[in-house]
């Protein structure tokens, strides 16, 4: 008897094709937005996990307080660096200055980050972040019109690609190429130029300043006891709070709420596709009624009980959801993918998108049983018609 509702729920579904499909576009956009947006964020939030998990976790990072920029009177400087570099906790104290210039090679002429980096040691403070050179060699101490390259620079930053030994032009200054980097899987930082520190001081005119230090921990120190001390010695050193003392694992928590909130709001507007696409099978099933209104009767009147009649109905407005959520979550799988495959396109390879066979299901179940509530109303109308009056109709 049930394989008879489900029969006679997909005959009637084929009988009205049009209609069917019309109603299933709601449901389709509202699985479909949800699943591609749910995987992109993954995608996203396990990307930037990866990149921080590279870092390690014996890592603190000293930041001008609300992000003030070299040359002002709040940012880090020199001295900052001097300070730190005194305390026994650290393996590298390792500053950073950054602005973006003109960088020319070959006759073009392009802006890019330009990255001033410690010479000594290079090798050690760069290796310790998971970056390796492609080919080429480190800065070496003491060295200045000389430059690393990020992966994406050298390969097609400009129309010809940069090799070692080639010379680009950064403010004015000839440097000569001597190292470049293997691919890190974002354009951010594929797309840096790394010059010595103190060449970098005098090409961006804030000499004794730097923009973030990098500090990472000796094993077995406590990272919070650090942070805690490193707080209080650079207060007392500049008579100050005007920097702030972070670890990846704050940002990383920031970063995540961030993307939480983002992922919420979309995903709730997602939502509102699936109610409308909801009120769409309720329209379709309350019409369906009113057009079978004698068919009803005529069960009726031979034999089927009111709860076969809403069987039915909510059969075939539950399958109309169960439609519509294996097409939605295909879409949004499909959508999903290329949205990956042209972010590792654009120089963006950590985001792999992986479909969640969870999120399938729950996204097919959540569309089926969406499509049966939106079918109920209809359903106990259809199952409360009395033989004579269906017929009489």
């Amino acid at each position: 008897m049930k394989a008879d509702y489900f029969n006679i729920a997909f005959k009637n579904l084929l009988h009205r094709k049009l209609r069917s499909f019309l109603t299933l576009i709601g449901i389709i956009i509202g699985i479909a937005a949800i699943v591609g947006l749910i995987s992109i964020g993954s995608g996203l939030n396990n990307a930037i996990e990866e990149q921080f998990e590279k870092m390690g976790s014996n890592r603190i990072f000293v930041m001008p307080f609300g992000g003030a920029m070299p040359g002002t009177g709040d940012s880090l400087t020199t001295e900052d660096v001097e300070t730190l570099e005194k305390m026994s906790d650290f393996d590298y104290v390792t500053p950073y200055l950054m602005e973006s210039l003109v960088v020319e090679y070959n006759k073009e002429r392009y802006n890019y980050v330009v990255l001033g980096f410690p010479s000594e040691d290079a090798e050690g403070r760069l290796e310790g972040m998971d970056i390796s050179l492609e080919e080429g060699r480190y800065f070496t101490a003491n060295e200045q019109n000389v430059v690393m390259l990020g992966y994406k620079i050298a390969l097609d930053g400009f129309d010809k690609e940069i090799h070692i030994n080639n010379n680009v032009i950064i403010n004015g200054t000839k440097m000569k190429v001597i190292g470049i980097f293997e691919e890190i899987g974002n354009s951010e930082d594929d797309n840096l130029v790394y010059i010595p520190m103190d060449r970098a001081q005098e090409l961006f005119s804030a000499k004794d300043k730097v923009s973030i230090i990098d500090l990472v921990v000796k094993e077995g120190k406590d990272l919070d006891e650090v942070v805690a001390k490193v707080e209080k010695t650079l207060k007392k050193k500049r008579g100050d709070e005007n920097f702030d003392v972070v670890t990846p694992e704050q940002i990383l928590a920031q970063m995540g709420d961030i993307m939480l909130i983002v992922q919420v709001v979309l995903v709730g507007i997602a939502a509102i596709s699936l109610i409308v696409g909801g009120i769409g099978i309720m329209n379709s099933m309350y019409t369906s009624v009113v057009e079978r209104i004698k068919e009803i009767g005529i069960m009726k009147s031979v034999g089927a009980k009111n709860s076969d009649i809403l069987y039915i109905f909510i059969i075939e407005s539950g399958m109309l959801g169960l439609v519509g959520g294996i097409f939605g979550v295909i879409i949004g799988s499909t959508i999903a993918k290329v949205i990956g495959f042209a972010a590792a396109q654009s120089g963006f390879s950590l985001l792999l998108i992986k479909i969640n066979p969870f999120l399938v299901l729950f996204g097919i179940m959540f569309a089926f049983i969406v499509g049966m509530v939106a079918g109920a109303l209809p359903a106990v109308r259809a199952a409360k018609l009395k033989p004579v009056e269906a017929l009489r109709s």
